[in-house]
């Protein structure tokens, strides 16, 4: 109830005021006897970074919405101040008079934790400080596109990786197809019988493992990414914009959680990411600049005869935004491209055929 009578009292204000609360003012308007007050002050900070968040995307699109969706079952952060170890039991304090959360613990004392709710029980996350990555020797820049068909495709200056996205799509149409199964077998049962409550219990312990396998495969193939750019000595990540990637293609698309785990696991290892606006980038031929009108997977030049998958193509034009500020020709002949493919016992790579 901590975050949805923020975002409440927020809007209300607002609309009666047209003030905007500071978070210092709503810290102190909000209280929760049954928390620790660290942890509502946690809960009405996730509220304004939202907010932040949204006063930068509606720069450049006009139609991203505010927060102001209400949460039934928000995450709870505990802060180092309410978070205590001994003797193989973490205590989690919920404030002055309250009983503690004990939960058996035999790890170190986590930073921060957070319990949240995933629709049938409740998990604790527990955050742990990691060491600083080492310097990276080396200013190299590198373009990032992302795709449908495949995940992502890198260029680094030296050569072209493409991480193979067959399998993250092909469970991610699976596990939509096992969610539509589920709704229409639910929908023919009266909501809350036995029935119905037995296979929504069903529906949540599928999906929630479905969710677990594309996360793994995600988290696999942009490991696989990012340490790639780091052997080649990146400094500087430049990222395609992919706000209007993957809207039309039939399916939840997981291209925006992509982008994200690759820009915060290359600043974890030390490099600056770059957000890029390329909207013409997989029409622009990287040998000699001609603008190819036809948008087909395979970009082939009229003018050079280049011929090369259109992802490339991208990868190659962003690398050259995000040193350059413009389009650069390349001087040399480029290597054929590498494949990063996914296992579920591990990650290899393995030669592409040339696009």
């Amino acid at each position: 109830m901590v975050y949805s009578g923020t975002v409440v009292t927020f809007w209300r204000v607002y609309r009666h005021s047209d003030h905007w609360l500071s978070s210092n003012a709503m810290q102190k308007l909000i209280r929760n006897e049954k928390l620790h007050s660290q942890t509502v002050q946690g809960i009405v900070q996730t509220f304004y970074e939202a907010l932040k968040s949204w006063s930068v995307i509606r720069k450049t699109d006009p139609n991203a919405k505010p927060p102001r969706r209400l949460s039934k079952y928000h995450p709870m952060p505990f802060k180092s101040s309410a978070i205590k170890l001994n003797d193989g039991t973490l205590t989690l304090s919920t404030g002055r008079g309250n009983e503690p959360i004990r939960i058996p613990w035999k790890f170190e004392l986590p930073r921060v934790c957070e319990i949240t709710f995933n629709g049938e029980e409740y998990v604790l996350n527990a955050v742990y400080e990691a060491e600083l990555p080492a310097e990276i020797n080396g200013k190299g820049h590198a373009g990032v596109e992302f795709g449908d068909v495949h995940m992502a495709a890198v260029y680094t200056g030296q050569k072209t990786n493409i991480a193979n996205g067959r399998e993250l799509r092909s469970k991610s149409h699976y596990r939509d197809h096992v969610k539509a199964h589920f709704m229409s077998e639910m929908s023919k049962c009266k909501k809350d019988s036995r029935k119905w409550n037995r296979m929504n219990r069903a529906r949540k312990r599928t999906m929630r493992k479905l969710n677990h396998q594309v996360k793994d495969i995600m988290h696999k193939q942009t490991n696989a990414i990012v340490c790639v750019m780091k052997n080649e000595g990146t400094q500087t990540v430049g990222i395609g914009n992919v706000r209007n990637t993957g809207k039309d293609i039939g399916y939840r698309s997981p291209i925006g959680t992509v982008r994200k785990m690759i820009a915060y696991k290359s600043e974890r290892m030390g490099m600056t990411v770059k957000y890029i606006i390329d909207e013409h980038s997989g029409r622009v031929c990287p040998y000699c600049g001609q603008q190819n009108n036809k948008n087909h997977r395979i970009f082939k030049c009229g003018k050079c005869g280049f011929e090369r998958d259109k992802d490339c193509v991208s990868a190659i034009n962003i690398r050259s935004l995000a040193e350059y500020r413009e389009y650069v020709p390349v001087i040399g002949d480029m290597t054929p491209p590498v494949g990063i493919r996914y296992y579920a016992d591990s990650l290899r790579t393995s030669a592409a055929k040339p696009a």
